[in-house]
Protein backbone atom coordinates (compact mmCIF):
# COMPACT_ATOMS: atom_id res chain seq x y z
CA UNK A 1 0.00 0.00 0.00
CA UNK A 2 1.36 3.11 -1.00
CA UNK A 3 0.17 6.50 0.75
CA UNK A 4 0.66 9.83 -1.19
CA UNK A 5 0.22 13.32 0.62
CA UNK A 6 0.18 16.67 -1.45
CA UNK A 7 1.22 19.95 -0.43
CA UNK A 8 1.86 23.36 -1.98
CA UNK A 9 -1.14 24.31 -3.40
CA UNK A 10 -2.46 28.04 -3.33
CA UNK A 11 -3.32 30.83 -5.33
CA UNK A 12 -1.10 32.66 -7.98
CA UNK A 13 -1.73 35.10 -10.65
CA UNK A 14 -1.62 33.48 -14.14
CA UNK A 15 2.05 33.93 -15.48
CA UNK A 16 3.32 33.16 -11.92
CA UNK A 17 4.97 29.59 -10.35
CA UNK A 18 3.98 27.28 -7.98
CA UNK A 19 5.93 24.04 -6.92
CA UNK A 20 3.41 21.43 -5.54
CA UNK A 21 5.47 18.76 -3.50
CA UNK A 22 4.08 14.71 -2.81
CA UNK A 23 5.25 12.99 -0.05
CA UNK A 24 5.48 9.09 -0.55
CA UNK A 25 5.19 6.54 2.03
CA UNK A 26 6.55 3.90 1.11
CA UNK A 27 9.23 4.27 -1.52
CA UNK A 28 11.61 1.86 -3.44
CA UNK A 29 12.31 4.11 -6.54
CA UNK A 30 12.71 0.73 -8.54
CA UNK A 31 9.40 -0.28 -8.32
CA UNK A 32 7.16 2.67 -8.65
CA UNK A 33 6.34 5.22 -11.49
CA UNK A 34 4.72 8.79 -9.90
CA UNK A 35 2.68 10.53 -11.45
CA UNK A 36 0.26 14.28 -11.58
CA UNK A 37 -2.93 14.13 -12.62
CA UNK A 38 -5.64 17.02 -12.05
CA UNK A 39 -9.17 17.46 -12.11
CA UNK A 40 -11.89 20.22 -12.61
CA UNK A 41 -14.90 20.02 -11.11
CA UNK A 42 -17.48 18.24 -13.38
CA UNK A 43 -14.71 16.94 -15.57
CA UNK A 44 -12.91 13.64 -16.36
CA UNK A 45 -9.52 13.33 -14.00
CA UNK A 46 -6.27 14.37 -16.70
CA UNK A 47 -3.31 13.17 -16.61
CA UNK A 48 -0.41 15.69 -16.61
CA UNK A 49 2.47 13.57 -16.73
CA UNK A 50 5.06 11.33 -15.11
CA UNK A 51 8.11 10.11 -14.04
CA UNK A 52 9.35 6.69 -14.62
CA UNK A 53 11.55 4.68 -12.08
CA UNK A 54 14.91 5.67 -13.85
CA UNK A 55 13.93 9.57 -14.38
CA UNK A 56 12.37 9.83 -17.59
CA UNK A 57 9.56 12.20 -17.96
CA UNK A 58 6.40 12.58 -19.76
CA UNK A 59 4.02 15.27 -19.71
CA UNK A 60 0.50 16.29 -21.48
CA UNK A 61 0.66 18.50 -24.53
CA UNK A 62 -1.21 21.12 -22.76
CA UNK A 63 1.98 22.04 -19.86
CA UNK A 64 4.80 20.59 -22.04
CA UNK A 65 7.51 23.60 -21.25
CA UNK A 66 5.72 25.19 -18.62
CA UNK A 67 5.82 22.16 -16.32
CA UNK A 68 8.94 20.01 -14.92
CA UNK A 69 8.50 16.89 -12.71
CA UNK A 70 11.19 15.65 -10.84
CA UNK A 71 11.98 13.48 -7.79
CA UNK A 72 14.29 13.07 -4.29
CA UNK A 73 14.87 9.66 -4.07
CA UNK A 74 16.67 10.68 -0.54
CA UNK A 75 13.50 12.30 0.71
CA UNK A 76 10.77 10.45 -0.66
CA UNK A 77 9.55 13.37 -2.31
CA UNK A 78 7.82 13.75 -5.95
CA UNK A 79 7.65 17.50 -7.41
CA UNK A 80 5.44 19.19 -9.83
CA UNK A 81 7.04 22.98 -10.53
CA UNK A 82 4.63 24.98 -13.06
CA UNK A 83 6.10 27.94 -14.48
CA UNK A 84 3.55 30.55 -16.53
CA UNK A 85 0.65 29.41 -15.06
CA UNK A 86 -2.49 29.78 -16.99
CA UNK A 87 -6.29 30.07 -15.79
CA UNK A 88 -6.47 27.02 -17.36
CA UNK A 89 -4.16 25.27 -14.95
CA UNK A 90 -6.93 25.86 -12.07
CA UNK A 91 -7.51 22.40 -10.52
CA UNK A 92 -7.44 19.98 -7.44
CA UNK A 93 -3.75 18.69 -8.67
CA UNK A 94 -3.66 14.60 -7.28
CA UNK A 95 -0.30 12.40 -6.92
CA UNK A 96 -0.53 9.25 -7.95
CA UNK A 97 1.83 6.21 -7.68
CA UNK A 98 1.35 3.04 -10.11
CA UNK A 99 3.51 -0.25 -10.27
CA UNK A 100 3.71 0.26 -13.97
CA UNK A 101 5.46 -2.02 -16.37
CA UNK A 102 8.90 -2.82 -16.66
CA UNK A 103 10.74 -2.25 -19.48
CA UNK A 104 14.34 -1.08 -20.85
CA UNK A 105 15.47 -1.85 -17.54
CA UNK A 106 13.17 0.30 -16.01
CA UNK A 107 9.57 0.90 -14.14
CA UNK A 108 7.58 2.85 -16.96
CA UNK A 109 4.45 4.29 -16.16
CA UNK A 110 0.93 3.46 -18.14
CA UNK A 111 -0.44 5.20 -20.87
CA UNK A 112 -4.30 6.30 -20.99
CA UNK A 113 -5.12 4.54 -17.88
CA UNK A 114 -5.66 5.43 -13.91
CA UNK A 115 -2.88 4.90 -11.54
CA UNK A 116 -3.16 2.14 -8.78
CA UNK A 117 -3.14 5.06 -5.95
CA UNK A 118 -3.48 8.65 -5.66
CA UNK A 119 -3.22 11.09 -2.60
CA UNK A 120 -6.11 13.53 -1.16
CA UNK A 121 -5.53 16.34 -3.99
CA UNK A 122 -4.05 20.06 -3.57
CA UNK A 123 -5.92 23.12 -4.72
CA UNK A 124 -4.53 24.86 -7.57
CA UNK A 125 -6.05 28.13 -8.59
CA UNK A 126 -4.96 30.94 -11.05
CA UNK A 127 -6.43 34.18 -11.70
CA UNK A 128 -6.71 35.83 -15.17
Amino acid sequence: QVQLTESGGGSVQAGGSLRLSCAVSTYHGSNYCLGWFRQVPGKVREWVGHIDSDGRTTYADSVTGRFTISKDNTKYTLYLQMNNLKHEDTALYYCAADSGYYREHAVRCPRDKEFGYYGQGTQVTVSS
